[in-house]
Formats: C-alpha cells, sequence, structure tokens
C-alpha cells in the first residue's frame, strides 16, 4: 500500500489545486513533503480497501495499557487482511482524562507511547489513533496517520465542546486546518467527534480532496443518542456526497457510559455497517469505488430497544466501575423494595453472583413480606445473603442521645437513625471484605432530597442514580423477560421506606408518575413554574417539587456517582450553587 501524506495545519487550501506545501510533524517525526491532492488525485479510489473500526475499551490514563490493546488489535487485524485500523478519541490517554491533561508528564508519556507504538506496529500497517498533542504553548486533542514507523499526518480537532458532560475548551486549543491524507488509492479526511456536528470540518475535508470521511470519537450515552448519531452523519454525508465511518468507544468512566454502535454509511447516507453497543467490537468495512455509494454492504446489527439499551448501561457502567478500580466485588442494602431489587439484578449481571453480596437490615417497621421477598430475589440470583436486625443498633444509639434528646418529640430525626444504622452496617462490611458498597436511590428521590446523608446515601456507587422511579419499575418488568428474579409484588405494592408505621412514599411526595415529569422538566429541560403550569400541573405540585430540589444540591453533592442515562443527570451535567438566594419557586 502506498500512502500519501495529510495537510498543514496552517495552510488555507481554497482548492484542490497542484501544489506542495511542508508540514512539520513534530519534534520526533521531522518534516514531510506534502502534496495537497490534484483533481486526478481525487479520482482515483480504484482498488477497494478495508478498514477496521476498533471500538475499544480504554482506561482513562492507562497509556501503556491502552497502548499495548492498540498493538494487539493492529496486529490481529493485519494478519486478517485488513489495511487501516481507525481507533475512538484520545486512543491512549482514554476519554476523557479530565485535568489529567494539565499535567505535563501525562503529555510526556503520551509522546513516548506513540513512539513506541510507530517501532511496532507490523510493517505495513496503518492505524488511526488519538492522543493529546502539546505545541506552541497549547495542547491540542489529536488523531495521528501512523504507518511504517512514523506519522505520517495529524489533524487537530477544530470544534471543541463545551456543554452538557463536556469541557474540552478548559484543556485544548482548537485546530484550524483539514487532514487529507492518502491511504493506497483512496484520499481519506480526518476529523474527531464534535467535528461532525458542525459543518465546516466535512466541509474543508472535502474541498480539500477527501473521498472519504473518518470520524474518531468518544461518544458517551444517553437515551435515543444512537439515532441522532446515525441522523447526523446520514445527513454530513449525503451534503457531502462521501462516506462516513463513524468509530465510537465502548466502556464506562466514572458516571459516563460510551456506548460504542459504531457505523459507516455510504455517499448517499445508507447505513452500510453497523456493530453492536455496549461490547468491543471490530467490523470491518470495505470502500469500493465501483460500489454503489462507494461502500460495500457489511454486518448491520440492529440497535437495541430502549429499555434494553438502558439495562445494558447500567450493566456496563457498574462492571467497568467496579473493575477498573480494582474492587473485588460490591454489596448493598436489599430492602425489599423496588429499588434495591433492581440494583441487586444489575449488580448480579454485571459482576456474577459470586461477586455480589446483598444485607437485609430489618427493623420493627419492617414488613414480614419484604424479608421473604428480599430472601427469594437472593435467592434466584444465587448472590450471597444476610440478615443484620438494626434493632440492637438503634437502641444503642437512642440510648447514647437519651439525654440530648430529652424533652424533644420525636421527629424525622429517628427515621433518618435507621438508615444511618443500616449505612454503618455497610461500610463496616465494605471495610472489612474491602467490598464496593452500591447505593439505591433513584434519580426521584435524589432530585427531592427523599434520602438520608450518611444513610442509604453512604456508598461509592449508586446505579439507579440517573434512572426516575417510573423508569426503575420498567427495567424491572424487563430484567424479568430475561428471567424472573424480581418477585411480583415487589414491583406492585405501594413504595415505602418502612421508617415508620404504615409508610408511603406518596404521604411525603406527589404520585411517582407525576413527580417523575415534573423533575424532568425542571431537572433536564429547565422549564420555569409557569411553563409546567401551563402544560397542566398543579401549581401546588410545581411549587412543591422546585422547592425541594432547590433545597437538596447540598446533598446531592456528597452523593456518590451513577451512570448516567439521561441528557441531563445530575453531578458533571446539572452543576447549581448550595448557597444561593434565588429560587425558581419564588414568586
Amino acid at each position: 500500500m502506498t500512502v500519501g501524506t495529510g495537510l498543514s495545519r496552517a495552510a488555507r487550501l481554497p482548492s484542490a489545486l497542484a501544489c506542495e506545501v511542508v508540514r512539520p510533524l513534530g519534534r520526533k517525526y521531522g518534516n514531510l513533503r506534502l502534496p495537497v491532492f490534484s483533481r486526478q488525485a481525487q479520482q482515483r479510489g480504484e482498488h477497494p480497501m478495508n478498514f477496521c473500526m476498533a471500538q475499544i475499551n480504554t482506561l482513562v490514563g492507562d497509556i501503556a495499557g491502552n497502548t499495548r490493546r492498540v498493538l494487539e488489535v493492529c496486529e490481529a487485524q493485519h494478519k486478517a487482511g485488513v489495511d487501516v485500523v481507525v481507533f475512538p478519541e484520545l486512543t491512549l490517554t482514554g476519554y476523557p482524562p479530565e485535568d489529567l491533561l494539565l499535567r505535563n508528564d501525562l503529555v510526556e508519556r503520551t509522546q513516548s507511547a506513540l513512539t513506541s507504538l510507530c517501532e511496532q506496529l507490523p510493517a505495513g500497517q496503518v492505524a488511526v489513533v488519538g492522543y493529546p498533542t502539546a505545541r506552541d504553548g497549547a495542547l491540542f486533542n489529536t488523531a495521528g496517520v501512523i504507518q511504517n514507523g512514523q506519522v505520517i499526518a495529524e489533524y487537530d480537532k477544530q470544534c471543541l465542546p463545551n456543554y452538557q458532560v463536556f469541557d474540552e475548551k478548559r484543556y485544548f486549543a482548537a485546530g484550524d486546518s483539514p487532514c487529507v491524507v492518502t491511504l493506497g488509492d483512496w484520499q481519506v479526511g480526518i476529523t474527531i467527534c464534535e467535528d461532525i456536528w458542525h459543518p465546516e470540518p466535512a466541509a474543508q475535508a472535502k474541498a480539500a480532496g477527501a473521498q472519504v470521511l473518518i470520524n474518531l470519537n468518544a461518544s458517551p450515552f444517553h437515551r435515543g443518542k444512537e439515532a441522532e448519531r446515525l441522523a447526523r452523519v446520514t445527513e454530513c454525508a449525503n451534503l457531502h456526497q462521501i462516506p462516513v465511518l463513524y468509530v465510537n468507544q465502548v466502556g464506562g468512566q466514572d458516571e459516563l457510559v460510551f456506548d460504542g454502535g459504531s457505523f459507516a454509511v455510504d455517499c448517499l447516507g445508507r447505513l452500510c455497517v453497523r456493530t453492536a453497543t455496549f461490547s468491543e467490537a471490530f467490523p470491518i468495512v470495505t470502500l469500493d469505488a465501483s460500489a454503489d455509494g462507494g461502500v460495500l454492504p457489511g454486518d448491520n446489527v440492529p440497535p437495541r430497544h430502549d429499555l434494553e439499551s438502558v439495562w445494558q448501561a447500567l450493566v456496563i457502567g457498574l462492571r467497568d466501575y467496579v473493575d477498573k478500580n480494582g474492587f473485588p466485588g460490591v454489596v448493598l442494602g436489599l430492602s425489599g423494595g423496588i429499588d434495591s431489587a433492581v440494583t441487586l439484578a444489575v449488580a448480579a449481571d454485571a459482576l456474577g453472583a459470586d461477586r455480589v453480596e446483598a444485607v437485609m437490615m430489618p427493623f420493627r417497621y419492617t414488613a414480614s413480606m419484604s424479608v421473604e421477598d428480599a430472601e427469594s430475589e437472593a435467592a434466584a440470583l444465587g448472590v450471597r445473603f444476610s440478615n443484620i436486625s438494626i434493632e440492637p443498633l438503634y437502641e444503642s444509639f437512642m440510648g447514647a442521645l437519651a439525654d440530648e434528646f430529652a424533652g424533644l418529640p420525636p421527629n424525622i430525626t429517628e427515621e433518618n437513625l435507621q438508615a444511618r444504622c443500616r449505612g454503618v452496617l455497610l461500610m463496616s462490611i465494605s471495610n472489612k471484605k474491602n467490598l464496593l458498597v452500591l447505593t439505591t436511590g433513584n434519580k426521584s428521590e435524589l432530585a427531592v432530597g427523599y434520602s438520608t446523608l450518611y444513610g442509604d446515601m453512604a456508598g461509592g456507587f449508586d446505579v439507579l442514580k440517573d434512572c426516575p422511579k417510573m423508569l426503575v419499575y420498567a427495567l424491572a418488568r424487563y430484567r424479568n423477560t430475561l428471567g424472573d428474579c424480581i418477585p411480583e409484588r415487589v414491583i406492585t405494592r405501594p413504595p415505602s421506606a418502612e421508617l415508620a408505621p404504615d409508610q408511603k412514599d406518596e404521604d411525603s411526595l406527589p404520585a411517582y408518575d407525576v413527580l417523575d415529569q415534573i423533575v424532568e422538566l425542571y431537572v433536564e429541560q429547565d422549564a420555569s413554574r409557569e411553563e409546567m403550569v401551563a402544560a397542566g400541573f398543579s401549581r401546588e405540585d410545581v411549587q412543591r417539587v422546585i422547592r425541594l430540589v432547590d433545597l437538596n444540591e447540598y446533598k446531592r453533592r456528597q452523593a456518590p456517582v451513577g451512570v448516567r442515562i439521561s441528557r441531563r443527570g445530575f453531578g458533571r451535567d446539572r452543576r447549581y450553587p448550595i448557597t444561593w438566594a434565588w429560587r425558581s419557586a419564588d414568586g
């Protein structure tokens, strides 16, 4: 395979005229003479070429491990006859590195790994990988094309996202030039993630002679995101009459889950190749100029339905958080209620029954059916189950506090103390066995503060943190379609914290179907009070929910991380002050 070079970052190319520019590729790689492709060159592409979209799961900061993974994949694909292997955005560092990018030693180690990668790739193998590049006092999000021991072209990401979970302008400077590289008979344009959502980078690459566009991604999951990506890339392909290869990473990174779902569309915007979501995959895309649309049809995995996607996001998010942080397993409080039941099922699916422990911690207000249902689910899933009453702990605490509480009537303090007794037990088991404590709160509860600091909020990871209550019920029914494990009455009985006699959640909150809608409007869509009232919700409910959401930011700041599955979750997405005077519910 003959390989040409990319365009200069500094060059401004109004057309693909025959000329040459000199492009420095950095300290280690020297200067290469770079042709700007002629009209004749743009018409090349007679010979088919195989591209592997390497949808891999990287670990942030594990530069050596990520580099080894790139080499393993390239060696395997080289033996299989693949011409080019394309990896996700910031392959070598993992995504998102966050403030690790502020460390000079991270960039230095990455450049050293890049040099090693150049030296070890199979002869003739082409790899497109992502990494940060320091140049002229700035840091760039770069994609490099490697062949025959050298980086033959580099592209700096031009469109830097700075919204939702992204803050790339904190770290990176924007590139300003296209990169088109000759691979065999093909002129290949390189772009990175956000670039595909804006018209300019693709237009620049097309004007510079690109016959196909590669897009390296670290695009996190949220509900509906897969369809959004396909629609945008299809639009781009149609507009520029160019095939697009969209390569996305997979795996969990703290609260973010990357779902993969890499795909390729032809120059007419038709979907030709699509791989599975939520697992590593290595689909092959064959470019063939003789084919209608320029891309041969290949494997096309149907998309998952919504609940299946959410379930898989929770599973991989938990699995990678536990495994990448080196925990042997998890422990959680199993109450007999819906939230802990779904959390336990996710944990068993993610880690296997042998790595999961469930602890029932009953009190005088715990219904016998709660104990029975907890035991039943634990047995169905095959996890370790124990029953530890909090009665003696509670009485001991109340005895110690008797003088402090003398003359004061009972209130929510006694309810919170029950939850805190359970938190003490779980954290003690965690310390002794090195198990990660899973909390079981959902988004609805977290939004309005229906949880206890240092009680049911005590733990290291909240699987359902971004799942509203009604979605939790839907997930329970979905999981039972894969094999019954959650008892039916757990799903059908009225939810209760069981911290007081005959207690029901709706004694303290609006009905969950109403609460979830108001929370979505206020938290995810920034709707005003009047907009929600106009939408048909009672002013009383709206006022009440807004007040509770606003008042409980201090709790959310102390909540564990959890899987993000919505367009706007608490944490990275929604950041409100704790101390503030303005309130949305005020008149």
